[in-house]
């Protein structure tokens, strides 16, 4: 039940997630009819989601993970029915969508953060082992990345205006009530003896745990450049390709490719790993594979190349990502897992950016051809360093160490 509970909610938050990533720029457009407008929002909300993440480590180290991560979704369910609700009684401006945008963003990634928290919690009260758990939630993430923008889609089409964020609302909340099930002991967590008095020496012992433990840093380095590479696929290179070409239409083929090669790579994780067995093994195969998905993708050869390249890379980054939680769930330690994590997701959200504003430049000087090569390359690079990188080379079961 405890396990079935994390699983579901964490599925609801995704989905939820990924269906406002489609309708909300869609409403925003609609509503204000500025394109100006809907990329200010974005740009509003960015700065505070960062901040969010970095700061409400602290916070989620020192209360209630399971209450946080309650709080968390109720704010996000808050945030977005506030705007059809104000709707109903005077035209939406894009002030107005600036300001619940920040405030949904404060709540969005420490409400990935503490879910992350609560994990470790959840594999010592369920039957299923730490592989199978991590790969299922990454399988039931891809599954919501692959619903979100069809079903995005079919409520913009059948409802009027802003009331499709009632539905995306009402996910938020429903993954709330769901984590309310996880018995709310599992969130707490034991004092440190040396725990810091002030809020700002928690946050600098988070830091030092990451810039102190090798192994940290180079995963959070290599997740960074994952986000980069496939930020500048999805971005930008996929977008100018199908533009040039005049198939358009056909952009969701790759997209939904990578996110059902998610799905794939998860799932054969989830059903055939084994504890603390084989995982140099698994690490290779997720490198080696992207690798050669990207550069398939960067082969811009013809839509049928592209769309299988795409759904190899989707395997093998669902070996890896999976492989890594892992990982990182035996080696952050647990009094300061959500400054860790905190710091990680809020890094995560610079990474697709950084990978389109890179790619545009490249594109700009050598052309789109030159920008998916550099793209695939610099993954290749990754895999290199990766595969010969002292941190990665004892992968065997270990105890996180105690915070510096």
């Amino acid at each position: 039940m405890i396990a079935a509970a994390y699983l579901v909610s964490y599925f609801l938050s995704v989905l939820a997630n990924s269906v406002a990533a489609i309708a909300l720029p869609l409403v925003i457009l609609t509503t204000t009819g500025s394109v100006l407008g809907a990329g200010t929002v974005a740009a509003a909300t960015a700065v505070p989601a960062l901040l969010a993440g970095l700061l409400m480590g602290v916070v989620i180290d020192r209360t209630n993970r399971r209450s946080i991560s309650i709080f968390t979704d109720v704010v996000s369910a808050v945030a977005v029915a506030a705007l059809p609700f104000l709707d109903l009684f005077t035209d939406l401006t894009i002030g107005i969508f600036v300001v619940f945008g920040v405030i949904g963003a404060l709540g969005d990634i420490p409400g990935q953060t503490a879910r992350e928290t609560l994990l470790p919690a959840v594999v010592r009260h369920t039957a299923l082992t730490p592989e199978r758990l991590i790969g299922t939630r990454e399988s039931l993430g891809a599954i919501a990345l692959v619903l979100g923008p069809g079903l995005a889609g079919v409520l913009i089409a059948l409802l009027d205006g802003t009331d499709v964020l009632w539905f995306t609302a009402a996910l938020s909340l429903a993954a709330a009530a769901v984590t309310t099930v996880i018995p709310r002991h599992l969130g707490t967590h034991g004092p440190s003896p040396d725990r810091p008095a002030s809020g700002w020496k928690a946050l600098r012992e988070g830091w030092t745990t990451v810039v102190n433990s090798p192994f940290i840093r180079l995963v959070m380095i290599i997740a960074f450049g994952a986000s980069v590479v496939l930020g500048a696929f999805q971005g930008l290179i996929f977008p100018a390709y199908f533009t040039a070409t005049g198939q358009d239409a056909l952009l969701g083929l790759v997209l939904s490719a990578l996110a059902v090669g998610l799905l794939v790579g998860s799932g054969i994780y989830a059903l055939l790993s084994r504890p603390g067995r084989g995982r140099r093994g698994w690490l290779s195969a997720g490198l080696i594979g992207a690798t050669a998905g990207f550069a398939i993708m960067a082969s811009l050869v013809s839509v049928p190349v592209m769309i299988a390249g795409a759904f190899v890379g989707g395997i093998a980054c669902g070996l890896f990502t999976s492989l890594v939680g892992v990982l990182t769930l035996e080696r952050i330690p647990d009094q300061v897992r959500g400054r860790v994590l905190g710091t990680q997701n809020a890094l995560m959200t610079l990474a697709p950016s950084t990978g389109v504003m890179i790619s545009a430049v490249v594109t700009e000087l050598a052309g789109l051809g030159t920008a998916a090569i550099v793209a695939a390359g610099v993954w290749a690079a990754m895999t290199l360093v990766a595969l010969t990188a002292a941190p990665l080379k004892d992968l065997s079961p270990r105890l996180a160490p105690p915070s510096q």
